[in-house]
């Protein structure tokens, strides 16, 4: 854990401009696994894509009584990446590359699907027989073509192997991935991103380094509050311009929990089928072509 003073503020505030916002948008709500609700900031006729980032999904919080919670049962993915956030309840995991395991509250799975990989992400039998509160984010990360074929790789980090910088006035920063604040997430990234959960205290504000020349955004997870100026509250999307190198938002009333993504737009025609995010028609059918028949998740070592 690291402490942030006024004086880090401060410093931050005279290295860069502070971007604006595009638009504000609300959420698309819908349902997914085995019929689970959603709330999708992206992909949505507004926003199809915030180039590298395909997908961001927010899972409750929702308050489930026993044998409520779901999930997404077997599945295939090829050509992307996905980070899986849990804030509350559980995630069991297992896919055909044989890595197995339970994300708990504050950890994150990271899944480099590749070349291809069927995966679960299920409650555990504990969770699901009890119930109990469920809230967890998803994000899809595209892959250039030419890592489109990496063979799968998981990584997995516990909510105390991922750093939190605590600012004096009560918020705090959680560095999931790239490098904020002075601290950098414990995940590998094929395509250069930063993802950080900032709770911002009630009437309080901070800023985030958003380089130019990335593709930004600022999700509100709970709670209202300002980003760049623009007023947002729980489930809208702040889509930053690329105006400056930094992001001041704000905590409201009650504070708020933001979900503050940046990252380097990889520039190439991307299609989607499904489970399957390729750079060519082509590519989808090929994809959809070999789990049919079984071939994907399969490798010879």
């Amino acid at each position: 854990m690291t402490t942030l003073g006024s004086a880090l503020d401060t410093a931050a505030a005279t290295t860069a401009a502070n971007r604006s916002v595009v638009d504000v948008l609300p959420p698309l709500h819908t349902l997914e696994g085995e019929g689970f609700p959603v709330r999708r900031s992206f992909p949505t006729p507004q926003i199809p894509q915030l180039d590298p980032f395909l997908m961001l999904d927010q899972v409750g919080p929702v308050d489930l009584g026993p044998g409520e919670p779901k999930g997404a049962p077997e599945h295939p993915h090829r050509g992307f990446e996905t980070i899986t956030y849990v804030l509350e309840g559980d995630i069991e995991y297992a896919d055909s590359t044989g890595d197995r395991g339970v994300v708990q509250p504050g950890g994150v799975r990271w899944l480099t699907a590749g070349a291809g990989v069927v995966h679960s992400a299920e409650p555990t039998d504990a969770f699901r027989a009890a119930g109990g509160l469920q809230h967890n984010v998803q994000i899809w990360v595209n892959l250039p073509a030419a890592l489109k074929g990496l063979r799968p790789r998981t990584q997995h980090r516990t909510a105390a192997q991922i750093p939190v910088v605590r600012s004096l006035d009560g918020s705090w920063f959680k560095v999931i991935a790239g490098t904020a604040l002075g601290v950098t997430g414990p995940f590998d990234t094929q395509v250069p991103v930063t993802v950080v959960h900032a709770s911002i205290a009630p009437g309080e504000s901070a800023e985030l380094p958003a380089p130019q020349g990335r593709n930004a955004a600022v999700y509100v997870l709970s709670g209202s509050g300002r980003v760049a100026g623009a007023e947002v509250t729980d489930g809208e999307l702040a889509v930053l311009a690329d105006d400056g190198g930094t992001v001041r938002i704000g905590g409201g009333p009650i504070g708020a929990d933001f979900l503050f993504v940046s990252g380097e737009p990889i520039g190439e025609p991307v299609f989607r089928g499904g489970p399957f995010v390729m750079s060519t028609p082509e590519d989808i059918e090929q994809a959809f072509d070999d789990y049919a028949a079984d071939r994907l998740g399969r490798y010879e070592d």
